[in-house]
């Protein structure tokens, strides 16, 4: 996976198709991790981040095209009302785009 746009500490330009993101990309869902230290496969981009929500971005045609990955110092940071919210934030970003 290639790394695009990002806001924060710097990320890992390319990151194998695994880890947080790839499994939320490759599930077709939103993963919230509480503690990505017991997440199997994580890749440390951020020593300092302790929790996250991958939420796989979609077009038109429901097709994964890339992920929305937000990172937290803290531990159980992320929660379904996030989960909820992002994911209907998702195809507004989208709106328009072919």
């Amino acid at each position: 996976m290639i790394i695009g746009p990002y806001q924060g500490s710097c990320a890992c330009p390319n990151i194998p198709y695994s880890g947080v993101c790839g499994t939320a990309a490759k599930k077709e869902d939103t993963l919230i991790v509480p503690n990505v230290h017991e997440f199997k496969g994580h890749i440390a981009c951020d020593a300092r981040t302790n929790s996250e929500i991958v939420v796989p971005i979609k077009d038109k045609r429901r097709m994964v095209i890339g992920v929305l990955d937000i990172d937290s110092t803290h531990l159980n940071a992320f929660d379904d009302i996030d989960k909820k919210y992002l994911e209907e934030l998702m195809p507004l970003l989208l709106d328009g785009d072919d």
